[in-house]
């Protein structure tokens, strides 16, 4: 594989690529619906394993500027096209769509996604395997349509959505075929938030350079102890949590922003009553 320095951003068709300040914005552009085909498939497995190396990168926004659609669902023209004969089998290793959205779960970024529109099938298993996902009231609308088509989700829907939203309510949307809302979709904790359509943008590029801004190896551990809930039990994951906290205090970043932190007022009264816009006036440049 490329090296990051190697690879061309304008080498992508069907992903708008931008660069600022440690965040990387990829715009999907696959019109008419931004149907996720294995163009688009292999362009942002490119794109994730690109970004997942390069350490320059802090930060990963996926976005559409379709006001309609985020990602439609995957192909199903080449899911027709997927071989049939002999028995199925059981994999012993990640591979393809899973291996593309693993790498987005546990990379060393931070990945938000982005929700103005539709989001169905596929699209909604890669947005389920980032880090956060925003959504627009009235027009942010999730789908998981393979059901209703003889299939099931299978590019991690039906891990992801229960650790998301609960047994009952994945049911409810895997089986049912049935749209969710964003307010719902907020509510249930699919969605971190769901905002009005025109701060939806703004409020999703503000969060991506606040936290481009932070120490990129506390960000990147904080992100893998989080993890770690999912992974481990409880036990290990305290033993985890206990581990990278150990590491994070040995990083040249972590004494100079803690004491940025009490010179800047933490640990007053005035100073702790603003702590989330004091905590973002801490510079980690050298």
């Amino acid at each position: 594989m490329s090296s990051p320095s190697q690879m061309n951003d304008d080498d992508f068709v069907l992903l708008h690529i931008e660069r600022d300040a440690g965040v990387v914005f990829a715009t999907i552009d696959a019109p008419p619906i931004n149907v996720m085909t294995l163009a688009l498939f292999r362009e942002l497995a490119k794109f994730s394993a690109h970004v997942a190396d390069d350490d320059s990168v802090r930060v990963v926004v996926l976005r559409s500027d379709n006001p309609d659609f985020f990602i439609a669902h995957f192909d199903v023209e080449a899911i027709l096209g997927f071989p049939t004969e002999g028995p199925a089998e059981r994999p012993t290793e990640l591979g393809g769509f899973h291996a593309m959205c693993e790498r987005c779960r546990t990379m060393g970024k931070a990945t938000i996604v982005e929700i103005g529109g539709r989001v169905g099938g596929g699209g909604s298993e890669l947005s389920m395997s980032c880090d956060m996902r925003f959504g627009a009231i009235d027009r942010t609308f999730i789908n998981q349509m393979e059901v209703p088509i003889g299939i099931l989700p299978g590019g991690t829907g039906t891990q992801r959505l229960p650790r998301l939203v609960g047994r009952g309510r994945a049911m409810e949307v895997i089986l049912g075929g049935v749209d969710l809302g964003a307010r719902t979709a907020e509510q249930w904790g699919y969605l971190n938030r769901a905002l009005p359509a025109d701060e939806l943008r703004p409020f999703v590029t503000d969060l991506a350079y606040r936290i481009a801004k932070f120490p990129p190896q506390a960000v990147a551990l904080a992100k893998q102890a989080v993890n770690a809930a999912d992974d481990l039990p409880l036990r290990e994951g305290l033993f985890t949590e206990q581990y990278l906290f150990q590491q994070l205090m040995r990083t040249p970043e972590a004494r100079p922003a803690m004491e940025q932190f009490l010179a800047l007022g933490g640990q007053t009264c005035e100073g702790e009553m603003r702590v989330a816009d004091l905590v973002a006036d801490i510079s980690t440049d050298s």
